[in-house]
């Protein structure tokens, strides 16, 4: 009875570091505002998948099963809130004079991936497949938390930093819109790719 931490570890790295509606939003912020000013959205952001891993680990899911149609109004509302977020990129534009007032914060990085389809997706498969039935739910939901923020303070910070240097090597060039709506673009097959 335990985690399959090593595989977990791998799977929890490949989900957090690709792209999709948080890496896509910390990239926007990095670009927006500067790696430093961004970095309470990161932490925020961090700390907001703890929100959702232990209630998961300790028996959300099986709300799902008495209460099915209250997921299914909760996946529609969480993506329409990343297609607005990916609306917001599309419209964004970069300047060489960063913004360092108005980012958001610590609260606003918080409620990311509780609304974010691929996070919960990340979450229940890292619980069905590498937890062995019988697994106490304190140590599965410690060490799955454990090895998902490990793999976000790494990663994130990354995604953030590239924002950064991609808004200092594209801030009002001609190629500025048509990169910001790719990146949009890449935010919302994220969640359209989790919906199907």
């Amino acid at each position: 009875m335990s985690v399959a931490v090593s595989l977990f570890a791998v799977f929890a790295a490949s989900q957090v570091g690709t792209p999709g509606p948080a890496n896509m939003a910390l990239l926007a912020t990095g670009a927006r505002y500067g790696f430093k000013a961004a970095l309470p959205f990161v932490g925020g952001v961090i700390v907001g998948k703890q929100l959702i891993i232990w209630p998961i680990g300790f028996g959300l899911m099986g709300l799902a099963e008495t209460v099915p149609w209250l997921f299914v109004i909760l996946k529609y509302l969480s993506a329409a809130y990343i297609l607005y977020l990916a609306w917001r990129i599309a419209n964004l534009r970069l300047s060489p004079d960063r913004e360092l007032h108005g980012a958001p914060g610590f609260v606003a990085g918080l409620i990311v991936h509780p609304l974010n389809p691929k996070a919960w997706a990340m979450i229940v498969a890292g619980f069905t497949n590498f937890v062995e039935p019988g697994t106490p739910s304190l140590n599965a939901t410690l060490t799955i938390a454990a090895v998902l923020f490990i793999c976000q303070s790494v990663l994130h910070p990354i995604w953030t930093y590239s924002g950064d240097r991609i808004a200092a090597a594209v801030a009002g060039k001609t190629y500025e819109p048509y990169l910001m709506w790719t990146l949009a673009g890449l935010t919302a097959l994220s969640v359209l790719v989790v919906l199907v």
